[in-house]
């Protein structure tokens, strides 16, 4: 199975469209259908759906899209990680990161680690809630930055602890539950999860730490922005890191609420694939974030 005849497959996929897929990957549109043909008897099997407004990939196509993305991501990690080890730094580094280390520490470490390895490209990716660590197994990022996940298989990751959050209660300004002084009273109202499910988030972790059922899921968002708004603009309560919740901005339009219980306590670290740990910018660029942790908890 030929490593061109794939990425014509993801590209004809990716762009729904046998001319533009073509266009894309530099060969003509009769070169293009050649080399899907060609996958297409190697696995005896219809890989995409063809019509006159474009392609769509079968079942079996999406199946082989998936693995050869991955396929393709493994290999370019494979050439950063030689070039690297022969003294050439260059390449990529993809990282997945929280709102409170986008906002924190991500910042320094980028100016840092820049400023000493300025021809590797870095990318940043923002992520609500990385327990999943889904994108970090799949190898579309680095590195995630994130709260400490629980029950993590041991040998599959290398951990960095870098700093403590405390994850506060917030409402609208002016929300009847900001006199709130028991997690309890917040129990019956809507929250905002962030979480891929109502199954799985912060605040169902903080109400079962405290022998609590978890509250009903008003919204789920992925987004700095949606979480903001949802909780500023309704009856929805949420959490949000310390940091984030005191900033100037927030406060115009959110309240913290006060509860005997406390704050939910997590640890922000960064979290590496095991066989990833040998790649040297990825090294480097954890060394960076702890000095950027360093700083900021100096300066508290």
């Amino acid at each position: 199975m030929k490593l061109t005849n794939l990425r014509a497959l993801a590209a004809a996929i990716e762009e729904g469209s046998m001319r533009a897929a073509a266009r894309r990957i530099g060969v003509s549109q009769p070169a293009l259908t050649k080399m899907i043909r060609e996958l297409e008897r190697e696995l005896a099997t219809s890989l995409l759906l063809r019509s006159t407004t474009g392609v769509l990939a079968t079942a079996q196509g999406m199946v082989l899209y998936e693995r050869a993305r991955a396929a393709d991501r493994e290999l370019a990690h494979a050439v950063d990680q030689i070039q690297q080890l022969d003294g050439r730094m260059t390449g990529t580094l993809k990282i997945g990161a929280v709102p409170l280390a986008v906002m924190l520490l991500v910042p320094e470490a980028l100016r840092t680690f820049g400023q000493e390895f300025p021809d590797i490209q870095l990318s940043i990716f923002e992520e609500l809630y990385i327990a999943q660590l889904t994108r970090l197994r799949k190898g579309e990022v680095d590195i995630a930055l994130g709260p400490l996940p629980e029950h993590l298989p041991p040998g599959e990751f290398i951990v960095e602890k870098l700093m403590p959050i405390d994850m506060v209660i917030v409402v609208r300004k002016g929300h009847p539950l900001a006199r709130a002084k028991r997690l309890a009273e917040l129990g019956d109202s809507p929250w905002v999860y962030t979480g891929a499910s109502s199954d799985a988030g912060y605040a169902k972790k903080l109400f079962e730490s405290h022998g609590l059922k978890p509250p009903p899921a008003g919204a789920l968002v992925n987004s700095t922005l949606g979480l903001l708004s949802v909780i500023a603009s309704g009856n929805i309560v949420g959490l949000l890191p310390r940091q984030i919740a005191m900033h100037a901005f927030a406060m115009q339009h959110l309240q913290v609420v006060t509860v005997e219980e406390g704050p939910l306590k997590l640890t922000l670290s960064a979290l590496a694939r095991a066989e990833m740990g040998l790649k040297p910018s990825v090294r480097h660029f954890l060394a960076h974030l702890h000095r950027a942790a360093h700083a900021f908890t100096a300066r508290l």
